[in-house]
């Protein structure tokens, strides 16, 4: 990241006195924050502002929303909408917590992680534990500015009860997580049931309306006495806010109303209408579902080989009473043939004397017949049943191995693109615009699904980085031209600027040449109208954009629009700048 970017503020509110409120792009990102006040007093307003403003300047973030109502930033704002409802975009369960946290720290996708329709709180629960520690152990090796938020943080870290695993967790990620990049803000209408070893190593804090005196009181042990009893008298959108990055204490802000839709209003008499909201990648989705549909096939298999178990058990427990009810018999028909060896006596009491005796004798070893072909059976039966067992704990072991040997290939791909990279730059800037896109430190990114474009972060090919509607016919001049405004762009003085917006965004030198001249061409535009011109996530452009105002190359003309700085188009010919 440059350290322009480093420099970055937002804007989200206003002082008592009328100036701009505006906070620390990285100490948002990296630092440790608590949101509070009473329902209704603004504390979700407060944590959707900040979080349209990261995304504006293209910074992801994992939102759990315990209640539902963060849905209304896809209004405008692309993020992927994942928990256990219909209207998410994707279903999840624990087994997707890595992928999740892939997408959200190597694909700069941002997520909406909404536990509230789990019906069974435990694997809520064990998502939320199993995504935050892979964001934690990603990470310590990624150094990734990134902000996790958690609303309704008092059910994870309670300050009376005992705390889970989960909420151990986040705690460990407040202490321990802003040496790694990794932020993190807790949300609670109710301060008092918060854990204070969570409150006290926060660095940003937010007093919005607070009533009930157990309330107050926390107000009066963190700040002072007197603000215990102004916090109460507090409007809507107004909080005291406490920062450390500032000489003063304690400042009184009036928060601006989020500019996207409010999901999480109180219904009114009004017919409620959901907006349309901004879809993320369908091979994103895909990819996903793909981890679901897997899943459900090895659910489904171990119910069928555990239904096949119990058949096999049932007939074992049949050939037992068979075997036992055979043994009674071999009994009964030795006792006969005991008896039997007093001829005297038997003949005498038989009517047919030694034909029935023979008849007799051929009985019992028919009888005992059948009863070692029954005990052969039910051998036959036992050594089926632990082959069943052995098949079953063969397939547990090459799923772990699979699941291992894909880690390991994820690792060699990203070494491989490493080794490549000092082969693939070239110190002329001309050259460098038609290699393929690489990260600004040499590593691929990991995608989760989807063609290499989607994301803006993957390499591109000449066909496609070029204009559509760019024909270039023999002896015309249309490729001279490219190559002129490329070349131009290159040699007035802003190679250098080109290079830092590039390492701070992690979009390739080509995508920055491309979005330049998008402007030069077409002037004032929007974030997604210059990604679909240049084909790129709108994420990833605006990233792109925010680190190009910085370095001075673009400037703002209006709301979320922007345009070629004066300096930049005065350097310009009219060539350049016309279609």
């Amino acid at each position: 990241m440059s350290d322009g970017s480093r420099q970055r503020l937002i804007h989200v509110g206003e002082t008592a006195d009328g100036a701009d409120l505006q906070l620390p792009v990285v100490e948002l990102l990296t630092g440790r924050g608590f949101v509070t006040g009473k329902s209704g007093s603004g504390k979700s307003n407060t944590a959707s502002v900040i979080a349209e403003e990261l995304l504006e300047a293209g910074y992801p973030l994992l939102i759990v929303d315990t209640d539902g109502e963060y849905y209304g930033l896809k209004e405008e704002y692309e993020m992927l909408h994942a928990g256990a409802d219909e209207e998410c975009d994707i279903q999840i369960g624990p087994e997707h917590a890595e992928q999740m946290a892939t997408l959200a720290l190597e694909e700069n996708v941002p997520v909406i992680l909404d536990v509230s329709g789990y019906l069974d709180e435990d694997v809520a629960d064990e998502l939320l534990r199993k995504i935050a520690r892979q964001l934690f152990v990603k990470e310590k090796k990624l150094k990734k500015p990134f902000l996790l938020v958690v609303e309704e943080v008092h059910e994870y870290i309670p300050e009376g009860g005992g705390v889970g695993e989960t909420g151990n967790l986040l705690i460990k990620i407040s202490k321990r997580g802003r040496k790694h990049g990794l932020g993190i803000v807790g949300i609670s209408q109710r301060p008092a049931d918060v854990k204070k070893d969570f409150i006290t190593q926060a660095n940003w804090l937010v007093w919005h309306r607070l009533t009930w005196d157990n309330d107050t009181k926390v107000v009066g042990r963190i700040i002072d006495t007197e603000y215990s009893e102004r916090v109460s008298d507090l409007d809507d959108g107004q909080a005291f806010v406490q920062t450390d990055w500032t000489e003063v204490d304690v400042r009184k802000i009036q928060f601006r109303r989020k500019r996207t839709f409010d999901a999480g209003a109180t219904p009114g008499l009004d017919d409620f209408e959901r907006p349309e909201l901004k879809s993320v990648s369908d091979a994103l989705v895909g990819d996903l579902q793909q981890i679901s549909e897997r899943k459900d096939r090895e659910q489904d298999r171990i119910q069928e080989l555990e239904a096949e178990l119990e058949k096999k058990q049932q007939r074992i427990e049949t050939l037992e009473d068979d075997l036992a009810s055979a043994r009674d018999v071999s009994s009964a028909a030795r006792q006969m043939a005991d008896a039997l060896q007093n001829t005297d006596t038997i003949q005498s009491q038989l009517p047919g004397g030694g034909e029935d005796l023979r008849r007799l004798h051929e009985e019992i070893a028919d009888l005992e017949a059948e009863r070692d072909e029954l005990e052969a059976d039910l051998d036959a039966r036992d050594d089926r049943l632990e082959h069943l067992e052995e098949q079953l704990a063969d397939r547990a072991a090459e799923v772990d191995r699979l699941r291992d040997e894909n880690r390991q290939l994820r690792a060699v791909v990203r070494d491989l693109e490493r080794e490549e990279r000092p082969e693939r730059d070239v110190d002329d800037a001309t050259a460098g615009a038609d290699e393929s896109d690489t990260d600004a430190d040499g590593s691929g990114i990991v995608q989760a699904g989807g063609d290499d474009i989607e994301f803006g972060y993957t390499p591109v090919d000449a066909d496609a980085a070029s204009e559509p509607d760019t024909v270039a016919e023999p002896g015309s001049g249309v490729a001279d031209e490219e190559r002129d405004r490329t070349e131009l762009l290159e040699t007035q003085g802003i190679g250098e600027r080109i290079t830092r917006a590039c390492e701070g965004s992690q979009c390739s030198r080509e995508t920055a040449v491309a979005v330049l001249r998008v402007f030069a061409r077409h002037g004032p535009l929007e974030t997604a109208a210059v990604a679909a011109r240049v084909d790129r996530s709108r994420v990833a452009v605006q990233s792109l954009v925010s680190e190009l105002r910085t370095d001075g190359l673009l400037e703002r003309s209006g709301e979320r629009t922007y345009a070629l700085a004066d300096d930049v188009r005065a350097d310009l010919p009219a060539a350049a700048a016309d279609e």
